[in-house]
């Protein structure tokens, strides 16, 4: 008993901090971060010994050399690069895909993909990640995980979520899809599936009701859905407009599943604020996402992820796997064009269809399609925080920002993979993960 005992704290020692029974730092605690290295999120070099300085939950200044302030806890990564904490834009935190992901939901209850989700939340959070959008879940279940870390009850990111993504009858996120027709029904817009304006505006308002922060509709078909296209436009315009009409009277964004074209040019038309995967995207809609001001959201790493399981035999139903096979290989391509063209572009892996925690792995696949290192980690902080409209508080490590920081030993601007490896993470002022 006693070598068991001895055991667990050698390891909790170890690995990482044990998570904090409360989201708030101490009152009053100041902190010191001596940085080898740093990465600010906004200048386009890295700055060299500078201390950062946390009073609570919020960075207060940042300092040339490693100071020391009476009384303050000093934190050494003087061998490390400190950077802003990462933000994937689009995730799913209530579902991690596998061979059993079409049939589980007949077995799962909205607990169980609650109680899931927890440590999707966590494996996220040590991942670097101190900020995501969720952009689809089951029974708003996000919602209800957002609630659970703002109050300090378990570890994860700050979340913004939308809830039940919004559909059209039989579009890629119908939840009866592919099942037989006594359980097909008729879902509407509660549901997350309409047909026509007036559906489509009571579709955005139930998202307002149920606490969602945003909007997600899926404009095109999908990869994964029980369906047969993966690309074919699934809203009407006059769906769109409403839609967006509606969103902005509450203030909501719209972040929007695309991979075909007509789709995309349809949604940027409408004034939608991003365009999440965009894989046939063509030179014309760059040019239009470029007029409108339209992001960009690659997930690059769903399209790598789904390309490999399309291999197997067993892995998708029939009607998915050709889907996987043809639209996965040309996510990075198209990233790569998009960069090039000047679209702005904001970091996001879809990770729920990839494995949760893996999600730095797309910071090598935009490096490897062209983009610099640095613009690659400033489309996870700071363009990030641009998309969610929070660079007031957010992206950047600067004075009277969120203290959301993390780091990796040696120089991810060299070595771009090092940021899958993160040996610290704090989330407003909380050291969650410490080597």
């Amino acid at each position: 008993m006693k070598f068991r005992c001895l055991m667990v704290l050698v390891i909790s020692s170890v690995v990482f901090l044990s998570t904090p029974v409360s989201a708030s730092p101490d009152n009053g605690q100041v902190t010191v971060i001596h940085a080898g290295s740093l990465i600010d999120g906004i200048s386009q070099s890295a700055r060299k010994q500078v201390s950062v300085v946390v009073h609570d939950n919020t960075i207060t200044g940042i300092k040339a050399g490693y100071v020391s302030i009476p009384g303050a806890r000093v934190i050494d990564l003087k061998n490390s690069t400190v950077m802003p904490g990462f933000m994937d834009m689009h995730t799913h935190l209530a579902l991690q895909f596998s061979k059993k992901s079409y049939s589980e939901g007949f077995f799962m209850d909205a607990a169980d993909y609650a109680y899931r989700s927890v440590g999707y939340a966590e494996k996220t959070l040590m991942a670097g990640f101190t900020t995501v959008r969720d952009l689809g879940d089951r029974y708003n279940v996000t919602i209800s995980l957002r609630n659970a870390i703002n109050k300090g009850e378990v570890a994860g990111p700050r979340i913004f979520t939308a809830g039940k993504s919004i559909a059209t009858t039989g579009g890629h996120a119908d939840p009866t899809n592919g099942v037989n027709q006594q359980l097909k029904g008729d879902p509407g817009p509660k549901d997350g599936v309409i047909n026509g304006p007036e559906e489509a505006r009571k579709a955005v308002r139930q998202r307002y009701k149920d606490g969602s922060d945003l909007i997600k509709i899926t404009a095109t078909g999908g990869v994964l859905s029980l369906a047969t296209s993966g690309d074919n436009a699934q809203f009407t315009s006059e769906e769109l407009d409403a839609i967006v009409g509606t969103a902005k009277d509450y203030n909501f964004m719209v972040a929007v599943h695309a991979h075909g074209v007509e789709g995309m040019q349809r949604a940027i038309r409408a004034g939608v604020d991003s365009i999440e995967h965009g894989t046939h995207m063509d030179s014309r809609t760059m040019s239009m996402m470029k007029k409108h001001g339209t992001w960009y959201v690659p997930t690059i790493l769903a399209g790598k992820w789904v390309e490999e399981k399309a291999r197997l035999d067993d892995f998708f139903p029939a009607v998915v796997r050709p889907k996987a096979a043809s639209i996965g290989p040309l996510i990075q391509n198209t990233f790569k064009k998009a960069y090039k063209s000047g679209v702005k572009i904001a970091f996001g892996t879809d990770s729920g269809v990839s494995a949760h925690g893996d999600n730095a792995k797309e910071f090598q696949y935009m490096v490897e399609a062209g983009m610099p290192p640095m613009e690659a980690i400033q489309s996870a902080t700071v363009m990030a925080a641009k998309l969610l409209r929070k660079e007031d508080k957010l992206g950047s490590i600067s004075a009277g920002k969120f203290a959301d920081i993390v780091a990796v030993k040696g120089d991810p601007l060299r070595d771009i993979k090092l940021l899958q490896q993160v040996s610290f993470v704090m989330k407003d002022g909380v050291v969650y993960k410490s080597e």
